[in-house]
């Protein structure tokens, strides 16, 4: 009996020790699927994010749609808005085959979207022993990668903002450019132009390699766009529309410049505040991650700075002109968002303020540059919009970023940061990037816009399709069947003769 008892008293001692014993590779094995679960969460997180903030930027399309059309005439509504409907299919086709394999064949691993690691193909120059990067290998028609899920999700969101780029130019070339011409074009701009500068600054190309390759600051740093898509369209806008020449009545003899105002000024502010509301996923989104909190301060700087841009433009020409006129407000709004697309993330709110302000004038001051200086005809303010603000975009990260963001951006140890915050050197990359897309960007488009003209034999529609309107001759279809206004056509020349109004003279199209 005493045995017993003897041996339950140990048994009863023994069991805490051997339950404390096992308990510790059994709190262990908790916490890694704890932590394996945490992990599995925050890449899902990030995948919505990233999914969400894409179909966001694609709903930017019907902005862009609305303000276009709405600031050309209505003869060329039908016309104009197709054009920004159908850049959506051709330019996503056109990338998904090449596009996207050149910019993003070369990125390297995806990590807030799971680490995938295998778009790891960069077409590279060897110089004094350092790589720089030209364009990805990887990825084309997304074949190789089958149900690869970051890489489809990753494929969607860069995808949208390959088609904002590609949508710019149909809006300064609007009112006598050939359908078929917009087709082939866009072509080149989904497939080529876009996604080569992309990669130089976001698959790990050249630009980004400024940084590690020769000290320059991070190397080009774009945190969501102001150069690699909105720079990216202005500078193809400006060397097409400038190719293509200005509309019929536009211009006088004596070099004078004619308004030709759009036919509705509602549906180009309403289309404003379309792309003002894609705008949050266009820049939040560029965190390719939802557990990033930076998204907050990225959301309320974009917001800041597009409404500044506008309150900058209506003052400056409620000043200058008497008047604050509508159309230059809502491109005043669009040259702030344009403008704090790079630098969002890390600039204060006062100095995204100071950015959007800036870009609001200097869009009023571009427009008329253009205008009246360059004989640039550009129906509606793409150039300036987004050409010359995404330049100051740029230029402003080089000069305002204020070190408390982007340890590690573009391999280089430290946050980023400009020069009133200690760097001169991130100023010159932003310059550098600056100048590499308008250099480079320009001469695709060149030879883009020369090789679509042998193709479809033109660009410009006949000088009497442009003075009656694009919409029956290129569509098919009216805009407003019951409302057509012929009366809307600007010039109906004098003949030589003395003819009276009513004979057309041919203008050939620029070269």
């Amino acid at each position: 009996m005493r045995r017993s008892v003897g041996i339950g008293l140990l048994m009863t001692l023994a069991c805490p020790l051997v339950v404390a014993g096992q308990g510790v590779p059994a709190a262990d094995s908790l916490a890694k699927a704890a932590s394996a679960a945490s992990a599995a969460n925050t890449v899902a997180i990030n995948f919505v994010w990233t999914l969400v903030a894409g179909f966001l930027v694609m709903f930017m399309q019907a902005g862009f749609a609305m303000v276009e059309t709405g600031f050309t005439r209505a003869k060329n509504a039908a016309h104009t808005i197709t054009m920004n409907f159908m850049v959506y299919g051709i330019a996503m086709l056109a990338y998904w085959a090449i596009g996207f394999a050149l910019q993003a064949g070369g990125v390297g691993a995806l990590g807030t979207l799971g680490g995938y690691d295998k778009l790891a193909h960069e077409v590279s120059l060897t110089i004094a022993g350092k790589e720089w990067g030209l364009f990805g290998g990887t990825g084309f028609f997304l074949t190789g990668v089958a149900y690869t899920a970051p890489v489809f999700a990753y494929f969607l969101f860069q995808m949208v903002f390959m088609d904002t780029a590609a949508t710019i130019p149909t809006g300064a070339l609007a009112e006598r450019w050939k359908f078929s011409a917009f087709v082939v074009f866009s072509v080149f701009v989904g497939a080529f132009i876009y996604p080569i500068y992309a990669n130089w600054t976001w698959g790990g190309g050249w630009l980004a390699m400024l940084g590690k390759n020769l000290g320059l600051g991070h190397g080009h740093v774009d945190f969501a766009g102001s150069s690699v898509v909105h720079m990216t369209g202005g500078v193809m806008a400006l060397v097409t529309a400038a190719l293509l020449g200005p509309r019929r009545g536009k211009y006088n003899a004596d070099g004078s410049v004619n308004a030709i105002p759009g036919h509705n000024i509602p549906m180009a502010l309403i289309g404003t505040f379309i792309l003002a509301f894609g705008w949050f996923g266009f820049n939040a989104g560029s965190t390719l991650a939802g557990s990033d909190l930076r998204i907050g301060v990225i959301a309320t700087n974009t917001m800041l700075a597009g409404a500044a841009g506008s309150i900058a433009a209506m003052l400056y020409m409620w000043t200058k002109y008497g008047k604050p006129d509508p159309s230059m407000l809502a491109n005043g709004a669009l040259a702030g968002l344009v403008a704090i697309t790079a630098p969002c993330a890390f600039v204060t709110a006062p100095s995204a303020v100071l950015i959007g302000g800036i870009a609001g004038v200097l869009v009023c001051v571009s427009v008329f540059f253009v205008e009246r200086n360059l004989k640039v005809d550009d129906p509606v303010g793409a150039i300036s919009v987004h050409g010359t603000c995404g330049l100051w975009g740029i230029l402003s990260l080089g000069l305002l970023a204020d070190g408390t963001y982007g340890d590690g951006w573009n391999g280089v140890n430290g946050a980023v940061r400009g020069l009133f915050y200690g760097d001169a050197s991130q100023f010159v990359a932003q310059a550098i990037g600056g100048i590499a897309n308008f250099v480079g960007v320009g001469a695709m488009a060149f030879v883009a816009y020369k090789i679509t003209a042998f193709v479809v034999s033109g660009h410009r529609v006949a000088p009497h399709v442009e003075e009656l309107g694009l919409d029956l001759p290129e569509m098919g279809a009216l805009a407003y069947p019951d409302t057509h206004e012929i009366g809307s056509a600007v010039i109906l020349s004098e003949t030589a003769s003395g003819g009276g109004i009513g004979q057309l003279q041919p203008e050939p199209e620029a070269v």
